[in-house]
C-alpha cells in the first residue's frame, strides 16, 4: 500500500509558512553570503552594457581606417543587449532542463575569456564577435541569477532581495560608467580588465551556491513541465515595453541635458547619478508595498515615467529636467522588481528558469530597440523633446490598461 504520509520532497515554501528553501544535503539555509554572490554576479549584464560607453569615440578613432566603423563600433556596446536578448529564452529552457548553479559557473568562466578578449585582439570584426560571446554569457548569467532568486526565497523575502537584485544592478551602472571613463583615460583597451571580475564571483558560486531539489518524478524522467505561456504573455508583452519606457531615461537624459545648453560632462554625470539614486529608492520601496500587487504597482509606476519623461520633455533649464529625471527614475526602480514578481509568482521550481528567460529577453530587448525607437519618433514628428513626450504618453496609457486589466501575482504551489 502506497503511504500516504510520506513526507513532500524539498520545495520552495509558500508564502504563508518559510520563506527560504534549505540546502536539501546539508539544511543550511540562505544568507548574506548567498544574497552577495547572487546580487554581485547580476550586475555582471549591467558592465556589458555600460562601461564602454565612455571609450567608444576612442575606439572610434582607433578603428577609423576599417570599412563600416562608424556602424560597428557602436554594436560593440550595444551588441550584448541584443544577445541576451535573443537567447535569455535558451538559457531558461537550460537552467530548468539541467539545473542552475554549473550553467552559472560556466557562464562566469567564459564570461572573463570573451571579455577580457578585445586586450588582445586587433580586428574589429573579432572584437565584435566577442562581445556576441559576452551577451551569450550575461543571458546565462543573469538568468540563473535571478531564477535561484527566486528559487531560495519566496513571500517578502523574495520581494525584498528582488527589490535590492535592481537597487545592485543601478548602483553598479553608475559605478561602472565612472569606472569606464577613469580607465578609458588610459587606453580604449583598459576598461576591458574589469571583465576579469568573474573569476572570483566563479569560485564563490562553486562554494556557496547549491542545486533547488528538482520534484523527485522529474529528476528520473528528465520530463518538464509545460509553462502556462498565454498567463505569461501578458507579464511579458509589458516587459517588453517597460524595457523600452525603463531605458529612454538612460540613454536619452545626456542628450535632453544637451538640448538645454549644458556642455560640461560633470554636469551631465551629477544628473544622472541622482536620477540612479532615485532609481534605487523606487527598488528599495518595493519590498514596502510589494503586498498591493502589480494591480496597483504598475500603474503607479509607468504613470511616474510617463510624468518623469513628459517633464524632461518640457524641460528648458537643468532644474527641471533633473525633477524630471528624479520621477523617472523612481518609477523605473519600482517597475523592474514589479515586472519580475507579477511574470515569476505563479510558476514552479521546474517552469521559473523559463519564465525568467523570457522576462530577461523581452527586458534586454526593449533596451536594445529603445534608442531605435527614440530615434524613430524624433525623426518622424520633428526632435527628442516630441518622442519623449509620445513615451510620456504611451507609459501612461499602459498604466491605465494594466490598472484596468487588474493583474494579480498568484503563489505558485511549490
Amino acid at each position: 500500500m502506497t503511504d500516504q504520509t510520506a513526507d513532500p520532497p524539498p520545495a520552495v515554501a509558500t508564502r504563508e509558512t518559510d520563506e527560504v528553501l534549505a540546502d536539501p544535503r546539508t539544511g543550511r539555509r540562505p544568507g548574506l553570503l548567498q544574497v552577495a554572490v547572487l546580487m554581485l554576479s547580476s550586475c555582471l549584464p549591467i558592465l556589458g552594457a555600460v562601461l564602454l560607453a565612455p571609450v567608444l569615440p576612442i575606439m572610434q578613432a582607433a578603428f577609423a581606417d576599417v570599412p563600416g566603423s562608424a556602424a560597428l563600433v557602436p554594436l560593440v556596446l550595444t551588441a550584448p543587449a541584443l544577445v541576451i536578448g535573443l537567447l535569455a529564452p535558451v538559457a531558461g529552457r537550460i537552467v530548468d532542463a539541467f539545473g542552475r548553479k554549473n550553467l552559472l559557473v560556466g557562464a562566469l568562466v567564459v564570461y572573463a575569456f570573451v571579455g577580457t578578449a578585445p586586450l588582445y585582439l586587433d580586428s574589429l570584426p573579432m572584437i565584435l564577435l566577442s562581445r556576441v560571446g559576452v551577451g551569450l554569457t550575461e543571458a546565462a548569467i543573469m538568468t540563473c541569477c535571478t531564477t535561484l532568486i527566486a528559487d531560495y526565497f519566496t513571500g517578502h523575502a523574495r520581494d525584498k532581495y528582488l527589490g535590492l537584485q535592481a537597487v545592485y544592478t543601478t548602483l553598479a551602472a553608475t559605478v561602472f560608467f565612472a569606472l569606464g571613463g577613469a580607465l578609458g583615460a588610459a587606453s580604449w583597451r583598459a576598461p576591458f580588465w574589469l571583465y576579469l571580475v568573474s573569476l572570483p564571483l566563479a569560485v564563490m558560486t562553486i562554494v556557496a551556491i547549491w542545486e533547488p531539489v528538482r520534484r523527485t518524478a522529474d529528476r528520473a524522467t528528465r520530463a518538464l513541465p509545460s509553462v502556462p505561456w498565454r498567463q505569461l504573455a501578458g507579464p511579458i508583452a509589458v516587459t517588453l515595453f517597460g524595457g523600452i519606457a525603463f531605458y529612454t531615461l538612460i540613454v536619452e537624459l545626456s542628450y535632453a541635458l544637451a538640448g538645454v545648453g549644458v556642455t560640461s560632462t560633470g554636469t551631465i554625470g551629477l544628473v544622472s547619478a541622482i536620477s540612479s539614486l532615485a532609481t534605487a529608492a523606487g527598488a528599495l520601496l518595493f519590498p514596502r508595498v510589494a503586498h498591493r500587487g502589480p494591480a496597483i504597482l504598475l500603474p503607479v509606476a509607468f504613470t511616474a515615467i510617463g510624468v518623469g519623461l513628459a517633464v524632461i520633455a518640457a524641460g528648458n533649464g537643468v532644474p527641471v529636467v533633473l525633477i524630471g529625471a528624479v520621477i523617472a527614475g523612481f518609477g523605473g526602480g519600482l517597475l523592474l522588481p514589479s515586472l519580475l514578481t507579477w511574470t515569476i509568482s505563479s510558476l514552479s521550481l521546474e517552469q521559473r528558469g523559463r519564465g525568467t528567460g523570457f522576462w530577461t529577453a523581452a527586458l534586454f530587448l526593449g533596451e536594445f530597440i529603445c534608442p531605435l525607437v527614440v530615434l524613430a519618433l524624433a525623426a518622424a514628428i520633428s526632435g527628442l523633446s516630441s518622442a519623449l513626450l509620445v513615451l510620456a504618453v504611451a507609459s501612461v496609457l499602459v498604466a491605465i490598461a494594466v490598472r484596468l486589466a487588474r493583474p494579480t501575482c498568484r503563489t505558485a504551489g511549490d
